[in-house]
């Protein structure tokens, strides 16, 4: 069983393969944190959550036990207002102004398997006896709010995730001001606080600093996960690396606003805490009516952040990830956007498609400016009918000529967005996000879609559908390309004003779960301006996502690399572009651009066209090459090597589960005078098997490989490469 209920003690023990969760209920009904870490055989609540007497100033709610406050008690789901003063999980107000309440524990269930969450993503299990979920009540008698707390272990995954429902069961209307998913408190201090930030083009890059008194918090105001921070944040021992120390990872399944933060206290006791950010929201509870929270998986690593990593990644490759594609290699693709941006008509599209075919590359995708009048950035987005002058035969000719050439046909879409300068908008300008005469801000010409209307969401799905059904579609690129500004809806009420962020989302999710129901044999890859919506709220409807818009070699080194600590190759698209390159307009050689790209779902974004026949054989070589490897680079186990962020070199590589092949790489950015002899030490291999490693002569022990390393071979110039193909034998 991965959860014990020990009814003298009033414990809980969440087990799975590495991990103890372990909580408890004071006499008085507070729902107390116990422990989360190394596996326990048994354990001692008293050792685990010793009591002390404090100063007045962390004062009693029983003042006959002066050793319980709640300002220093280690809890699961706490409050604000009756004797703890550090960050509250949650906040309501009540009718009569007061925000004070008091949740104690009222009972609790253990239920086999995992119930899905309504209207949100989350992570699922396909038989029961792969998890075990407890549902704790919390009642506030006195208003009649019942919070359920729902823990899910996953015995093989080595994960547990969190989540909270609200139920008002009271006769006034609740206001839900703060709800978040999850909280818990360490017993100490001693940690550093990691988390991905950046920007547009410089996505998921690495920040570790130490913890220290006060709140260090990430978030995202902007109607999405954002590029500028990702909802995730990890602490760390002070002595943790790839392989070594304990880390805590928290990731929340939405895809929308969100805040994570760690509160160090006067103790030195760290809360963390992590959901929908409380900023500009909040929810009206009706009487007999719940609201229910996005999911959060919590993963213990022993082994430091590799071993953190490679449990995220067989987690949401396996149950986060559905459809057709879970378990499915990805197809090689070609992308026009850099080969001719909004600057093509059919005879175009079909010379890349041929010089495609010529090269081994299996799907074509025809990216923005094939709809409305779309000759730029400034119109007719929502206007869903092909442009008869660039495609005078229509979609379905277009495909049907790109699968005699042997190919699949993809389409770019970007269906939450309107242009003002279109039919769309024209006859319903009231459909967007925006605030009764108040200015309506545009980001790349365009206003988003108010996706909390039902109305708004249909024209969505029915535009979609029109398309997806009559045109021979194998791939669908969903892009996003600006963040949310007066945000309101004219459907809601003022009191439900602050509820159209999360509406929104809620939408979205109903859309997506339409359209990838109904056609499930397509191949769905999110994309937000690149990386701007990266997240596991995207990663259950769709199995991958473009990883970032900037596909210059030596930024993506850091940018997967950074991606990597939580979320799986297969879910990352990975394209090879021209150079110089179009972001930061550098110049990198065809076999690092290639290299890089075969780190993730490997395509190619430039006129294929343009390539010389010295070009050309390398491309074919590349694409043989990635052939063989996709299944073992997209499903395998990855281990970071050397960081971008550190040094001038990266390195990482992708072993397979049972150990028998490898994909290894090495990428030095600048060159070195006078370089010294370096070696690599791999990870991941069996030590007692031999192997046989691509262009080397020989045949080599694991165990020499990982613990004596391979030698790099002398390179000479900037921006240089190595892959090596690992064979047990």
């Amino acid at each position: 069983m991965s959860i014990i209920y020990d009814n003298n003690a009033k414990s809980f023990h969440l087990t799975t393969k590495n991990t103890s969760y372990i909580l408890n209920v004071q006499e008085d009904g507070y729902l107390s944190h116990l422990y989360f870490g190394r596996k326990l055989r048994n354990f001692n609540c008293n050792n685990l959550l010793p009591l002390k007497e404090r100063c007045s100033f962390s004062p009693n709610p029983n003042p006959s036990d002066l050793k319980l406050s709640l300002d220093s008690l280690p809890q699961e789901y706490p409050s604000y207002g009756t004797s703890d003063f550090r960050t509250p999980a949650y906040s309501i107000r009540l009718e009569n102004g007061s925000t004070i309440t008091d949740l104690r524990y009222e009972s609790h269930k253990i239920i086999n398997g995992k119930p899905e969450l309504k209207g949100l993503p989350a992570t699922y299990v396909e038989d029961e006896a792969e998890a075990q979920t407890l549902e704790i009540t919390l009642f506030d008698s006195l208003i009649g709010l019942k919070v359920i707390l729902s823990y899910t272990a996953y015995e093989n995954y080595d994960a547990v995730t969190r989540n909270v429902r609200f139920i008002n069961c009271g006769s006034e209307n609740l206001k839900l001001l703060r709800v978040l998913s999850m909280s818990i408190d360490f017993n100490n201090s001693d940690y550093d606080f990691l988390h991905l930030h950046g920007s547009w083009a410089r996505e998921r890059h690495i920040e570790r600093t130490p913890l220290i008194i006060g709140t260090q918090s990430v978030e995202s105001r902007r109607g999405s996960s954002s590029h500028n921070q990702n909802p995730f944040i990890a602490l760390l021992s002070k002595d943790a690396n790839e392989e070594y120390g304990d880390v805590y990872g928290f990731n929340l399944v939405y895809s929308g606003n969100f805040l994570a933060q760690a509160e160090v206290d006067q103790y030195n006791t760290t809360r963390v805490s992590m959901g929908i950010n409380p900023f500009d929201f909040s929810w009206l509870l009706s009487p007999n009516e719940s609201f229910q929270t996005p999911e959060v998986v919590m993963v213990y690593s022993s082994k430091g952040l590799g071993e953190m990593s490679r449990t995220y990644h067989k987690l949401y490759r396996k149950r986060l990830c559905r459809g057709a594609y879970r378990d499915k290699t990805r197809p090689i693709l070609v992308n026009n956007w850099e080969a001719t941006y909004f600057d093509f008509n059919a005879e175009k599209i079909e010379d890349i498609g041929k010089a495609a075919q010529e090269l081994g590359i299996e799907l074509f995708v025809l990216d923005d400016g094939w709809f409305g009048k779309r000759d730029n950035d400034n119109c007719s987005l929502g206007d869903w009918v092909v442009d008869k002058k660039k495609l005078p035969n229509g979609l379905e000719y277009l495909a049907s000529r790109i699968n005699n050439l042997g190919l699949q046909f993809g389409l770019w879409f970007e269906p939450e967005m309107v242009s003002p300068d279109s039919d769309l908008y024209r006859k319903h300008p009231d459909w967007c996000l925006h605030v009764p005469d108040r200015s309506r801000t545009q980001g790349r010409h365009q206003l988003i879609l108010d996706l909390s209307r039902d109305e708004v969401c249909d024209y969505i799905i029915n535009s979609l559908s029109n398309i997806l059904s009559t045109v021979n579609i194998s791939y669908v690129k969903w892009d996003m390309n600006r963040n949310m500004t007066e945000i309101g809806s004219p459907c809601l009420p003022p009191e439900r004003q602050r509820e159209t962020a999360h509406r929104y989302m809620l939408g979205l999710y109903k859309i997506y779960e339409k359209l990838t129901t109904d056609f499930p044999n397509i191949l769905f890859e999110g994309c937000s301006g690149g990386g701007g919506r990266f997240d596991a709220g995207i990663l259950y409807y769709m199995p991958q996502i473009w990883t970032s818009d900037d596909t210059d070699a030596v930024e993506r080194l850091k940018i997967q690399y950074g991606t990597s600590l939580v979320y799986p190759i297969s879910t990352m698209g990975s394209h090879v572009s021209a150079v110089p390159n179009h972001q930061v307009h550098r110049n990198t050689s065809l076999k690092m651009r290639g290299d890089v790209a075969m780190s993730g779902n490997f395509g190619y974004e430039l006129d294929l066209t343009k390539f010389t026949k010295e070009e050309k054989e390398t491309v074919k070589k590349q694409v043989e090459e990635y052939k063989e490897l996709r299944e073992l680079i997209q499903f395998g186990d990855m281990y970071r090597l050397l960081n971008p962020f550190n040094s001038n070199e990266a390195s990482w590589i992708i072993v397979s589960e049972d150990k028998t092949e490898a994909f290894a790489t090495y990428f030095r950015v600048l060159a070195i005078p006078n370089e010294p002899i370096r070696r690599l030490c791999l990870r991941g291999l069996d030590p007692d098997k031999n192997y046989s490693i691509s262009d080397i002569d020989g045949v080599f022990g694991g165990d020499e490989l990982m613990y004596g390393g391979i030698t790099i071979p002398d390179l000479y110039g900037d921006y240089q490469s190595i892959t090596w193909v690992l064979k047990a034998i």
